[in-house]
């Protein structure tokens, strides 16, 4: 095919199909006729340029669990069918999911660690309450925002505390700081250090993946320099917990990394119970990379996102 007609037949394939302009329209913006456009959306397809394919919401959701159970070897997989691939829609159906699940596990003398955002805050609201003996609820990180925006952190800490009748503890410390030794003073406090020391030894840990997007709740926060930001452009695929990591769970900037506070990611997959909650097309690659890092053992997530993290 030349080069000129290849050039008109990707472009409207993209126009078509990613930016949902109608075939009227497109044939305005390339200066062609209607019939022209039709015959360049079937080209697309018939060379491979386009390739559709349909995922059925009525999928069978414990098959998809188990092959995801079997493909990263989790501990437990949970599949949860919703009606549309949208943020908001996969946030309120893994929240129901994910406190249904706690709600099974806890045990007297739990120890359960929360990061924050608004996945958490959507498992936060699902729960329940249980009657369970000397549970403790912690925060895994430190959720101080430099800017006016809601991490949802302490109603969060509150509504998980109320849940399991216990007072939670919370990390009043930003997440990130600008210098090592900034974190390595706040961590030197004896309150700060046994807060961080009940991180460690939680035994359930319940995180969400942060997308690489500039409108993601981290990164409204203030947090980074543009030094920060250019070294994990291109590299992070997602964060948890603010380390940031590669597509092959690594993680991404050592320096930003050691200004870190709250769990390390290592000690994230020695727990009994490490559990991941995220879905949506921003999450996949994050979360493919946290399952290949080996950072959680249980998996929460929609039947679309499960789908294409088998394909991968």
């Amino acid at each position: 095919m030349e080069q000129d007609k290849l050039n008109k037949v990707i472009e409207a394939a993209k126009l078509y199909y990613l930016l949902d302009y109608n075939q009227n329209e497109i044939a305005k913006i390339l200066g062609v006729s209607r019939p022209t456009v039709s015959r360049l959306l079937q080209q697309a397809k018939s060379e491979g340029i386009v390739k559709i394919s349909i995922m059925d919401p009525t999928e069978n959701v414990e098959n998809l669990a188990s092959q995801l159970e079997k493909k990263f070897h989790l501990k437990k997989a949970i599949v949860a069918s919703i009606p549309q691939y949208e943020d908001h829609i996969i946030k309120n159906y893994l929240g129901e999911m994910a406190a249904n699940y706690l709600e099974g596990i806890v045990k007297d003398d739990d120890i359960i660690g929360v990061t924050w955002g608004t996945t958490l805050y959507h498992i936060a609201i699902e729960l329940r309450q249980k009657f369970v003996k000397n549970v403790k609820v912690v925060q895994l990180k430190g959720g101080v925002s430099h800017a006016e925006t809601n991490t949802y952190a302490s109603e969060i800490l509150y509504l998980f505390g109320k849940a399991f009748n216990t007072t939670p503890l919370n990390l009043p410390l930003p997440a990130i700081v600008d210098h090592v030794v900034v974190k390595q003073a706040m961590e030197a406090d004896r309150h700060i250090r046994r807060i961080l020391e009940m991180g460690k030894q939680a035994n359930i840990a319940l995180f969400t993946i942060g997308s690489i997007k500039t409108d993601s709740l981290l990164f409204q926060l203030g947090y980074f320099t543009d030094s920060d930001l250019e070294s994990i452009s291109g590299k992070a695929v997602g964060d948890i917990c603010s380390r940031f990591f590669d597509k092959d769970g690594q993680i991404c900037n050592e320096s930003l990394n050691e200004r870190t506070l709250g769990v390390n990611l290592d000690e994230l997959s020695k727990k009994e119970y490490s559990i991941v909650v995220a879905g949506g097309p921003n999450k996949i690659d994050g979360i493919y990379g946290a399952l290949i890092g080996k950072y959680a053992n249980v998996l929460i997530t929609d039947q679309f996102t499960a789908k294409f993290l088998l394909d991968k």
